[in-house]
């Protein structure tokens, strides 16, 4: 049986030890997942763990109870909010129901009050969770909620059918649809590796149809989107109305990448493209994020992957029109050995049941290595590191005995490339890292420093570098940066004279009684009981 998650806050350890205890939370169907000491810490733990129930106390330090729930809910409004409190008082309990918190409850807490009210919890979780999976609800949704004409339509805006502008006008003019915006940017969604056993064809589209519903509700709140279910993925279009929007809109299907993956227990990925600024250039757009989606191969998967972020930055972009240098370019770019061995015998199979002439194959392959060595020259690739690119080729193709050699020899230089590629990306992401870290060690006492600055910096969505951060250092960019502020605080306690609440400003904390928490949290001792301890073993 599948556990809903809860995240308890109070800064009593053994109000949390009696919580934790005194119900089996199992046998109500939960889990403590993580306990948090204020509202501070629990908030970061809340919007990394996106629990189902937050249980908090009112009186905390540093940021109480009641502000905690409020900006929980302006971050992830579906979490269930149960808040208790040692005060009896009317103004407690009228601003929790502004908060549309599920329960108010009065210390000290009593086991089986607790495990009534969550029970009357999981039942309205139990509802919300049928209600998204509701096999009529969704079928019936699913035959109501995008007319085929517009399907249609949109479809032909993002595979390039629709061109010329005055049609596009007429379109939108006979299906009552408003496209109109300054800018323009393409998200596919994905859905991979669901954990449902035996699941047949019908109940993979029912979840698509869910994934949709979801992203449609959770756009809704931010921006204007028009989204569509195709084979496989779904589309949607965002309309934005200045450039600057787009860093909160990848944070918003960052955000529907990771609900999707815990309401559907299927690993959800979203790519998205460049803005574009006419209805013209959704194609474009489109295409980048289906390329960028294919990166979910390389990273983590419940995110969301901007081809800024994984393409180069070069001017020499490149658009294959035959299907089979596209499939050969991607699997260089993201495929395995496996499948590119694959897709070059496909190539070849295709040759020998095809009527070509020798020139005819000259001019293909010919035209294939161009493209590989134009690959080449996008990724910085030292063309001298592969031997066979330097060469004659329509000469040598002359050489070749039978169609499976000259894939051999195919297969042989895309290979030395896809090494090549893949050794310059790793090699740019130690850079990009160790840009990042000089960075944080030459601004950790900038008081507003965030992931968010850091990325406007760096020109990277905060997705994209917080994944490149933790798989290069083993740590959130909040935990180095503290560990830095820390280090940098010692250093001052050990050399200078300066009081606590000056240290606490010149390594980047406005609030000296919260710089003391995490230095506690951190060494075990207070910075002043620090210093004396100091203080005592100099004496000695």
């Amino acid at each position: 049986m599948s556990l809903y998650s809860v995240i308890l806050v109070d800064d009593e350890e053994e109000v949390r030890e009696a919580i934790i205890r005194r119900v089996d939370w199992e046998s109500v169907g939960f889990q403590i997942v993580d306990y948090a000491e204020n509202g501070e810490e629990a908030l970061e733990k809340a919007e990394k763990l996106c629990p189902d129930v937050v249980m908090t106390d009112i009186q905390m330090p540093f940021m109480d109870g009641l502000t905690f729930c409020k900006k929980l809910k302006e971050r992830i409004s579906g979490t269930k909010i149960v808040i208790f409190s040692g005060y009896d008082e009317f103004e407690y309990a009228k601003e929790a129901i502004k908060l549309e918190a599920e329960e108010y409850i009065l210390k000290p807490i009593d086991a089986s009050e607790l495990k009534e009210v969550f029970a009357r919890i999981k039942e309205r979780l139990d509802e919300e969770l049928d209600r998204k999976r509701n096999v009529e609800r969704l079928e019936k949704y699913y035959l109501e909620s995008v007319p085929l004409l517009k399907e249609q339509f949109m479809m032909g805006l993002l595979e390039g059918r629709l061109t010329d502008l005055q049609q596009i006008k007429d379109y939108e003019l006979s299906y009552g649809m408003k496209l109109d915006a300054p800018y323009y940017t393409v998200s596919v969604f994905r859905l991979d590796s669901v954990k449902e056993n035996k699941i047949s064809p019908l109940d993979i589209n029912l979840l698509m149809v869910s994934m949709k519903q979801i992203i449609e509700e959770q756009f809704e709140k931010e921006f204007d989107t028009r989204n569509i279910h195709y084979p496989g993925s779904i589309i949607s279009i965002a309309m934005l109305n200045k450039k600057e929007e787009m860093t909160a809109y990848i944070q918003a299907v960052d955000r529907i990448c990771k609900l999707g993956n815990r309401v559907l227990h299927a690993d959800v990925t979203a790519g998205i493209g460049h803005l574009g600024s006419k209805l013209t250039d959704l194609h474009q757009c489109y295409v980048e994020a289906q390329s960028a989606v294919e990166y979910r191969i390389l990273l983590e998967a419940n995110q969301a992957i901007y081809i800024q972020d994984i393409e180069p930055k070069s001017q020499e972009r490149f658009l294959i029109g035959e299907q089979e240098l596209q499939a050969i370019v991607k699997e260089i770019k993201v495929g395995t050995t496996e499948s590119l061995e694959q897709t070059i015998k496909d190539l070849t199979d295709h040759l020998k049941n095809a009527s070509i002439s020798l020139p005819q194959l000259q001019n293909a392959f010919t035209e294939m290595t161009v493209e590989i060595m134009r690959l080449a020259r996008v990724y910085e690739v030292d063309l001298e590191q592969i031997e066979e690119l330097n060469i004659d080729f329509y000469t040598k193709i002359k050489q070749f005995s039978s169609l499976d050699s000259l894939g051999e020899w195919l297969l042989s230089i895309c290979m030395q490339l896809r090494g090549q590629i893949r050794r310059e990306r790793t090699d740019a992401t130690r850079l990009l890292i160790d840009k990042a870290k000089q960075y944080i060690n030459e601004n950790y006492m900038d008081c507003e420093l965030s992931v968010e600055k850091l990325c406007g910096f760096l020109g990277l969505s905060a997705t994209y570098f917080s994944t490149l951060f933790r798989r290069e250092t083993g740590e959130s960019f909040v935990v180095y940066l503290t560990h830095v502020r820390m280090e940098q605080a010692l250093q001052l306690l050990n050399t200078t004279e300066e009081k606590a609440y000056v240290i606490s400003e010149l390594v980047g904390y406005t609030e000296p009684n919260y710089f003391s928490y995490v230095f506690k949290k951190q060494y075990g001792v207070s910075p002043s009981k620090y210093r004396a301890n100091q203080a005592g073993t100099n004496e000695k």
